[in-house]
């Protein structure tokens, strides 16, 4: 490296936060800081995450495919077919307890932070987890130094739990989003501040451990992992925030649908003839049938969820000016992305809701439109203006087409590569969250352990370093005609090169292979599977190799080598380790957590 001094680094994650969302990819909400560190970063416009959020969380931390880290569908999702499926044609069970979906970062990997730890980085983690909710699992267990970890894969915002009569109980739909369950340093938080809000909470205690490794003259170079747990649903924010978006989406999630495609096009992030896919939201009513009390609560959703967006920026902030006041910005790593697509699913529509979580939030929230944002409301704002916000692809949050796994992701490199990057540039080379930790560890310096680590064997990583790419060493990030797999809960896709296969089950998708030209047609309109069927039979057969290499357990025969689930994995509600949202499971955890049965599965060809 041009410098002796080693780079820190501080990836910052935003939970369900769409492509468009942000102020420097075209976005109207207020995102001055997230602006400013655009100015000198590198906006990659072909970046892509898993279609869901503990996926995306462990190919991050392991440089690897979240099937073969233990992330390979999110346990709440394998745990509930309901949960994976709302119209219960597509149960999870033959996943539980196989290799891959243990719902925590297994023994197979190595995490980023244990490899930084081992070569003398400060380790840090303030945030969102959902890899573990055992002591055993924790960011601490991995190899964070310092962490204050969100466990669960969503949690109130503002901590708020109602006094439930004795009668009630926590609905099915709820149970894992009941609880913002914490830990410090590996131990479980007992209380949260009375003032709690999640994304303060979270650049508050980031900003404090920078300010104690300062203080404390630690010499050491810092690994900063800042994932916030917003955007994600109950959409909640302080009132400032949510205040100043009044009236701004008054016309519709259509209508901001094509300010934000224009937006993007004027700053040269999608092709200027691109044809954005046609919005799939026959689950709820179009805008023009919307009442007027329907509208406004439906506006005021959004504008809840640009509070929430404003208020990661301001957090955001937090860290970036106190770096710079140190003199250590310069020297500093900094990544912003997204887990994963915007959020589009109509649970209103879902029967595990509508069976009890329905008239829960009507007992226990006040969902007043006056009352939207605050701590005992609870709401979400469904598929239409999540698709606004990842226009003009298709789809959403949990869908492998581009719109559940294209997301933002802008770069600053530190100051031995500065100098070679022109800040504020836009890349289209094709990258993933795998290549995150390949990159870091090649910045400090830091060789992958694989094929051990501490005397257990370990997988090498998938991604591929960006430093020859940001170097001029090489023209691009992957070869040209690179091969990358993608399944979250039986929907799927292969890419090599330009073309992709998409398979997407009814009622959203046709239940076959389709085939999409993404350079010609990135918004996946125009299906070429009957006029390109020889290239459709290659990369079907891609599939069934990344099947083979990940161990991807199918949901539907069409995905290769399916298999019926045994006897013994179909008990629902039966496979996370730890019932924390149990009456008197955080006063007791040992009781309330047990061990789930690991079963094997051998495909040796297809």
């Amino acid at each position: 490296m041009a410098s002796a001094k080693r780079p820190n680094f501080l990836i910052i994650l935003a939970d369900d936060l769409g492509f468009s969302d942000i102020g420097p990819f075209g976005g109207e909400i207020n995102t001055p800081n997230l602006d400013k560190l655009a100015n000198d970063s590198i906006l990659f416009t072909d970046f892509h995450a898993a279609a869901a959020c503990s996926p995306s969380r462990a190919m991050i931390m392991t440089g690897t495919d979240h099937h073969i880290a233990g992330l390979g569908n999110l346990i709440e999702w394998t745990n509930v077919s309901g949960q994976n499926d709302p119209n219960g044609t597509m149960s999870t069970s033959v996943q539980r307890g196989m290799p891959g979906y243990e719902g925590y970062l297994n023994e197979r990997v190595v995490a980023l932070p244990e490899l930084l730890r081992d070569a003398g980085y400060l380790t840090l983690m303030s945030g969102k987890w959902h890899l573990g909710l055992t002591p055993e699992r924790s960011p601490k267990a991995r190899g964070f130094e310092r962490s204050f970890a969100h466990l669960p894969a969503c949690s109130n915002h503002y901590a708020f739990e109602p006094q439930m009569e004795a009668a009630d109980a926590i609905p099915e739909f709820m149970t894992m989003s009941y609880i913002a369950l914490h830990s410090e340093d590996g131990e479980y938080v007992k209380k949260l501040p009375e003032d709690w809000y999640s994304s303060h909470g979270y650049g508050d205690k980031m900003l404090q451990y920078l300010k104690e490794w300062k203080d404390g003259g630690d010499e050491r170079p810092f690994f900063g992992y800042l994932p916030f747990t917003a955007p994600h649903w109950p959409l909640q924010a302080p009132q400032e925030y949510i205040q100043k978006y009044r009236g701004v989406y008054d016309e519709g999630p259509d209508a901001l649908r094509q300010k934000r495609l224009q937006r993007l096009k004027d700053l040269g992030l999608v092709p200027q003839d691109v044809e954005p896919h046609p919005v799939v939201a026959e689950e709820v009513k179009e805008w023009s049938e919307l009442s007027d009390v329907e509208r406004a609560n439906s506006c005021r959703a959004m504008e809840c969820f640009a509070g929430m967006v404003e208020a990661i920026d301001v957090n955001v902030g937090k860290i970036t000016k106190y770096l710079e006041e140190i003199g250590e910005l310069d020297n500093t790593f900094i990544c912003f992305l997204s887990d994963n697509g915007a959020e589009g699913a109509a649970y209103e529509a879902y029967p595990i809701v509508q069976s009890t979580g329905l008239q829960h939030l009507q007992k226990y929230y006040n969902n007043h439109i006056d009352n939207l944002g605050n701590g005992d409301s609870f709401i979400w704002y469904g598929p239409r203006w999540a698709q606004a916000a990842t226009a003009p692809s298709r789809l959403y949050k949990a869908y492998t087409t581009e719109g559940g796994v294209r997301v933002p992701y802008l770069m600053k490199p530190p100051a031995a590569f500065s100098s070679q990057v022109k800040g504020g540039s836009i890349t289209h080379q094709f990258a993933t969250v795998m290549d995150l930790a390949p990159t870091i560890l090649d910045m400090a310096g830091v060789t992958h352990p694989a094929p051990t680590y501490q005397g257990r064997a370990i997988v090498p990583m998938r991604g591929k370093s960006m430093v020859p790419y940001l170097c001029a060493k090489a023209d691009t990030i992957h070869e040209k005609n690179f091969i990358n797999g993608w399944e979250t809960c039986g929907r799927a896709a292969c890419r090599r090169g330009d073309w992709k296969i998409v398979f997407i089950p009814k009622p959203k998708g046709p239940e076959r292979w389709q085939l999409y030209n993404l350079a010609r047609d990135p918004g996946e309109v125009h299906d070429l599977a009957e006029q390109e069927p020889q290239r459709l039979k290659e990369l079907i057969k891609l599939w069934d190799i990344y099947v083979l290499e990940t161990g991807v357990v199918p949901l539907s025969p069409e995905l290769g080598a399916w298999m019926a689930a045994m006897e013994e994995q179909m008990p629902e509600n039966a496979w996370i380790e730890y019932e924390y949202w149990k009456e008197g499971a955080r006063e007791d955890p040992a009781r309330f957590t047990r061990e789930i049965p690991r079963f094997e599965r051998r495909v040796t060809g297809i």
